[in-house]
């Protein structure tokens, strides 16, 4: 036996090819181990705890966990924030758009464009009585965003296209058309533009001037000074040149109207025009009113079936009533201009409402040499130019003619590429000036 075993352990060699495929082959095949012969403690243990399926974790440093649970809390924390604001986003996103619909409303309610009227009456907090320029009054509503403690009656409110509500309040009180008359830049024109009228210049200094610049003079010899001054006389005379030299040399408040911009088309807003400029011109005071043309609303009186007609004589009476009414003027100066004195009413040129009428008439023969020698002044004229000959002629020519003759010749020398203004372009511009005043209309054209 003892031969046999060693035999065997001393031939390794013999079996081995076919042993050694037998061995991969078994090799490629799994095979589950077999059980141990014997069951111990700590393959016990090992078996318990491979059939529960169940792993030890790693165990990691405590600082590690304490950084990883801080890193979950800050991203708990974020989230938190983000669920808070998705939240009000959506709590507060039905009022913005209920505030943009009533918002909306609003600009629907005001309208667009809005109208000018005038409050007349406040009848409760909601309702109000309104005339606008269409006419009538109305009674109307008053919108709730309208601020009430503004309202007062007279003052000017912004209405509704269509209903008519009180959408708004007027911030500036004086009307749109008596600020368009304040003049805010000077004229140009001075006195020394003015040609001669020395007489005339010295007497709207006295009547106008002097007495906002210097009242107490008036005082110490004890008269009042003028209300107003009448500037008439033949047209194309200086009467608005003058004005304007008025407006260049003082420093009070100027404001220029047109006798035909009193002319309203609705039946008192004529008188309500001249009212509202004269208080204008009293808070702006010392202030001077210069009314242009005055002949159109200041014509004689008479009885006539045409409203419009009795509607300019209603904005005269409101003229003469402020002129010389039961309210004092102060420091308030009328100026008014016209060629046609003679068709005005009594009552509007009677001393107490204008205490001085200053004439304007033709220049005479040194008055003409003064104009002349202002418009040809920056002129280029030629060795040839007797301007004298022009100035002893007996022709009516007024200031206006004169300017008209210089310019016309200027534009003779410009048409034929001359820089400067010979005799015989005065005399052709002369012919011009008065066949156009007073044969330039065929005869018998308007009998």
């Amino acid at each position: 036996m003892g031969q046999g075993q060693s035999g065997q352990a001393g031939f390794p060699g013999q079996g081995q090819p076919g042993e050694k495929k037998d061995q991969q082959k078994e090799k490629k095949k799994w095979e589950p181990p077999p059980p141990p012969p014997r069951v111990g403690k700590k393959l016990r243990r090992a078996g318990q705890a491979s059939s529960l399926g169940a792993k030890l974790p790693g165990i990691t440093p405590n600082a590690k966990c304490k950084l990883r649970l801080l890193k979950l809390e800050r991203v708990k924390d974020w989230l938190l924030m983000e669920e808070e604001f998705v939240s009000n986003q959506e709590r507060l996103k039905p009022q913005e758009e209920r505030n943009e619909e009533e918002r909306t409303k609003v600009d629907e309610l005001r309208g667009s464009p809005m109208s000018v009227g005038s409050l007349e009456e406040i009848i409760d907090e909601n309702h109000a009585i309104v005339s606008s320029l269409v006419g009538p009054e109305y009674y109307v509503n008053i919108m709730s965003f309208v601020d009430k403690s503004q309202l007062e009656p007279g003052c000017s409110i912004l209405l509704h296209n269509k209903v008519l509500s009180v959408v708004g309040i007027l911030q500036d009180e004086a009307d749109p058309m008596v600020s368009v008359m304040k003049v805010e830049k000077a004229p140009l024109e001075s006195y020394a533009d003015v040609g001669g009228l020395e007489q005339q210049v010295q007497e709207i200094k006295e009547a106008v001037e002097l007495p906002l610049t210097h009242p107490e003079l008036y005082e110490d010899i004890g008269i009042k000074p003028p209300k107003g001054v009448i500037l008439y006389g033949e047209p194309g005379t200086g009467k608005t040149l003058l004005a304007k030299a008025v407006a260049n040399s003082t420093s009070a408040t100027f404001l220029r109207v047109v006798g035909s911009e009193l002319i309203q088309k609705y039946l008192g807003d004529g008188p309500k025009l001249v009212r509202e400029l004269f208080r204008v011109a009293d808070e702006l005071a010392p202030s001077i009113v210069f009314i242009d043309e005055v002949d159109a609303i200041g014509a004689k009186r008479y009885e006539s079936q045409s409203g419009g007609e009795r509607e300019i004589q209603r904005t005269m009476l409101e003229l003469l009533n402020q002129m010389d009414g039961f309210d004092a003027r102060g420091d308030v100066k009328v100026i008014m201009a016209t060629n046609r004195i003679e068709s005005l009413d009594p009552a509007l040129i009677r001393p107490g409402r204008i205490d001085r009428k200053i004439e304007f008439p033709l220049p005479d023969t040194k008055t003409k040499r003064r104009i002349f020698g202002i418009h040809t002044g920056r002129m280029t004229l030629g060795t040839d130019v007797n301007l004298e000959e022009f100035v002893l002629s007996k022709d009516e020519l007024s200031g206006a003619d004169i300017k008209a003759m210089c310019t016309e010749a200027g534009l003779l020398a410009l048409r034929e590429r001359r820089m400067r203004v010979t005799h015989v372009d005065f005399k052709k511009a002369k012919e011009k000036v008065l066949y156009k005043k007073k044969e330039g209309v065929p005869e018998g054209l308007y009998l």
